[in-house]
């Protein structure tokens, strides 16, 4: 998972591979996916009193994590670990994982006084960070299988169903995802954005579908925004609960779940075809997703927790506000200084874990847990 943000080979002339060429489209959509996580945390207090701001939370959470799982999975290998590769599931995901749930833990102490220790029910957002270290440990069993999408989505599915797939280790939401996760690799595998230019086939009429597409999923979350309060739609696309308790009993309750997925699928395509193509000003900041995603929860928690964004009127005023300041936190939060100041937590060597300190012998260049290949620092 650790491949670069490039493109998937290198082309080899007279027996010298020539360097892979980054690839700006991957980072853009990655740092895009996280400026969407960070603005789905930040309104989420006032969908409670605004209709527009459900509507705006319906309408791209409906896609904007499983784009993030097809990403991850893209730079995704299906090969058996290295010891190499193995030593940084533990440094670039377990060990971050257990630091920022003594983090958490900490900061609920602090401010609530009380606090519940406990590293199987990830606090918030690291329910990812575990999803991504499970996705790593089945994908090469899954490549054995045939029709490996097809089990991923019988898998994802058919969790909802079992009672006892729960938060547990991120459990059901990392089944939850399976799908994109594995569509992502198996796009790589078979070489089809290279082969189909999916990439740099642009053309005016399918961009115009895809604003068509979104202008689709806008009208139906806000149309109909009071029946999808009523069912708990939102909570359907954490891909977290059973059927069961999301009041889907009947037997055919995975079948929400198929066009959710499919639904899902829809709007990530025209998510990709908007992103855009060439480097901006923002696209290095897509190789440091992982700080973003660790960190914008820490900033918000005071929000979150205080009631200020309950019962915020104007919407007109507070909505915007909030999308804005959600993009500055975004852009801040990956920047140099502050990388600086966190890496230690964020991207720990560890090399007193390790039996074989050769294992982590190469620091001077980490990787995103994602799926980027950073580039070295100018």
């Amino acid at each position: 998972m650790s491949t670069a943000a490039q493109t998937p080979t290198g082309p080899i002339t007279g027996g010298i591979a020539r360097p892979r060429r980054r690839v700006p489209f991957w980072d853009n959509a990655r740092y895009a996916c996280i400026v969407l996580v960070v603005l789905g945390h930040a309104i989420q207090r006032l969908t409670y009193d605004s209709s527009i701001a459900m509507a705006l939370y319906l309408a791209f959470y409906a896609f904007h994590m499983p784009a993030f799982a097809i990403i991850a999975g893209y730079f995704s290998k299906s090969v058996p670990p290295t010891r190499k590769q193995m030593a940084r599931v533990i440094t670039d995901i377990l060990v971050p994982y257990v630091i920022f749930e003594l983090l958490w833990t900490l900061t609920k102490w602090l401010v609530e006084g009380q606090a519940e220790p406990n590293l199987t029910k990830p606090s918030w957002t690291l329910w990812f960070l575990l999803a991504l270290g499970i996705f790593r440990l089945v994908l090469p069993y899954l490549a054995l299988l045939r029709w490996p999408l097809v089990w991923s989505v019988l898998i994802s599915v058919g969790a909802g169903y079992l009672s006892n797939v729960d938060s547990t280790f991120s459990l059901s939401r990392t089944l939850g995802f399976l799908p994109f996760f594995v569509l992502g690799w198996w796009l790589r595998e078979h070489d089809l954005v290279n082969r189909f230019r999916l990439i740099d086939f642009r053309p005016w009429w399918l961009r115009a579908i895809a604003v068509l597409i979104f202008a689709a999923d806008a009208f139906v979350a806000w149309t109909w925004v009071d029946l999808w309060e009523s069912i708990n739609l939102d909570k359907w696309f954490f891909y977290n609960d059973t059927y069961m308790d999301l009041g889907g009993d009947a037997w055919w309750s995975g079948g929400i779940r198929l066009l959710l997925i499919a639904i899902g699928l829809v709007l990530t395509a025209a998510f990709f075809v908007l992103i855009p193509r060439r480097e901006q000003w923002w696209t290095k900041f897509g190789q440091y997703t992982m700080y973003v995603y660790l960190l914008h929860s820490f900033v918000l928690y005071p929000f979150r927790e205080s009631g200020i964004l309950r019962d915020a009127e104007p919407t007109w005023i507070w909505l915007p506000t909030v999308i804005l300041l959600s993009v500055v936190i975004a852009v801040v939060l990956a920047t140099r200084p502050v990388r600086w100041v966190f890496r230690p937590l964020i991207e720990p060597r560890a090399r007193w874990l390790f039996s074989d300190p050769s294992l982590m012998s190469d620091t001077s260049r980490r990787d995103d847990p994602t799926g980027s290949r950073r580039s070295p620092e100018r």
